[in-house]
């Protein structure tokens, strides 16, 4: 049989942890090469008879004093013995991906979101006997994805503690998760360290890529689509109550023909144009004193206290002639006394028809020689400035 008088680890692989050297038979002066970045463990009869860093090392009874205890002989010139050789990989990997399914957490807008995480993080031989004694075994050698599939479930379970925690304690909004991934990944480290160090291990860095709301979880994919809307709404210069409003004329427009269908077409082309939204933003306002006929002269001062401007939506009282806020002269309708747009032909409110005085004058041609305000036939003082008229 014949000894080997070199041993050595000559193409390293990075993805490797450790590898033990094929060949057991050495003998005192056998040569042990240790590249930079490696450490040797030598093992015989499940003992470790010696740890070497890098460089160049005679084996001999003074680095291996074990060696005449378990073989009982002088460990001299050339003698023989079995022991094998690990050589461990001390260079930290970074890529070692990680990834955290499901979990849920606290949040003020949403209540609860299922979220998802993602990321990669590095680990660094620091002790490589405990290394070698608790992890390898009888293996030949030992790789990056052995780590991960032998502990994924505890990575998970240690990963998912400390998201949610500092989520939680830091009360971060899931809008604004991802610019905190920073502080998130260092306490995610500072809680694994323990666990890897128990390994002879050292956590040299941990990253998270991203932390996601969970699309595959109907609760998150509902959450997903609000969030979409309202930054279209927002992109688009919209509110939710005017998108309701734009979905109710559409649906109005697309019913069957005659008033409604008319009215339909008059509610979306207001809530395009601005006036139709600015109406419809607001809930519906009572009369006050009770609902008249439809056509009934009388003034719609005494059934609004306030109205919403038909040009820029702003409120003001019902007793003003003009909006304090854009001029927009004020038109009210007979039946509700919202105010409407000089050319409307139906209420955006209640849906009555509308005269325009425009068109009372177009075609009686009357008028208040006084202030030159519209009136009609047979009016005896101009509603407008009081004037009497002949």
């Amino acid at each position: 049989m014949a000894f080997i008088d070199l041993v050595r680890w000559e193409k390293m692989d990075p993805s490797i942890f450790a590898w033990r050297f094929p060949e057991t038979n050495l003998s005192s002066g056998t040569q042990l090469i240790v590249h930079e970045s490696q450490e040797a463990v030598l093992l015989s009869q499940g003992s470790i008879v010696g740890v070497f860093p890098a460089g160049k090392h005679t084996l001999s009874s003074e680095n291996l004093p074990m060696i005449r205890t378990l073989y009982g002989i002088p460990f001299g010139k050339n003698n023989p013995f079995t022991v094998e050789v690990w050589f461990v990989n001390r260079r930290a990997p970074l890529n070692i991906d990680w990834k955290c399914s499901n979990m849920m957490i606290s949040d003020p807008q949403f209540r609860y979101v299922p979220i998802v995480a993602n990321g990669q993080y590095g680990l660094r031989i620091e002790q490589a006997e405990r290394f070698i004694s608790e992890l390898v075994g009888n293996a030949t050698e030992y790789r990056i994805g052995q780590i991960t599939d032998h502990f994924s479930g505890l990575i998970e379970q240690y990963t998912k503690n400390a998201i949610v925690n500092f989520i939680t304690s830091n009360q971060v909004p899931v809008t604004q998760i991802n610019a905190s991934l920073t502080e998130i990944s260092e306490a995610v480290r500072k809680q694994m360290v323990p666990f890897w160090h128990q390994y002879g291990l050292t956590l040299a860095a941990f990253f998270i890529t991203d932390i996601g709301i969970d699309r595959s979880d109907p609760v998150g994919e509902k959450i997903l689509d609000a969030i979409a809307s309202s930054s279209a709404q927002s992109i688009a210069g919209y509110t939710w109550q005017q998108a309701q409003a734009m979905e109710v004329a559409k649906g109005a427009v697309s019913g069957p023909g005659g008033d409604m269908g008319i009215l339909g077409m008059a509610m979306l082309t207001g809530a395009f144009g601005g006036s139709f939204g600015s109406q419809m933003m607001q809930p519906p306002q009572p009369a006050q004193g009770g609902v008249p006929q439809a056509g009934h002269p009388s003034s719609p001062h005494s059934r609004r206290k306030t109205v919403y401007c038909s040009s820029c939506g702003r409120s003001y009282p019902s007793t003003s002639r003009f909006c304090p806020h854009c001029g927009d002269p004020y038109n009210p309708c007979p039946v509700c006394g919202a105010d409407n747009s000089a050319d409307a032909r139906r209420c955006v409110s209640c849906g009555a028809q509308l005269i325009s005085m425009n068109d009372v004058t177009s075609e009686a041609g009357y008028s208040c020689p006084s202030c030159g305000a519209a009136v009609s036939p047979g009016t005896k003082f101009c509603p407008n400035c009081g004037q009497k008229l002949s």
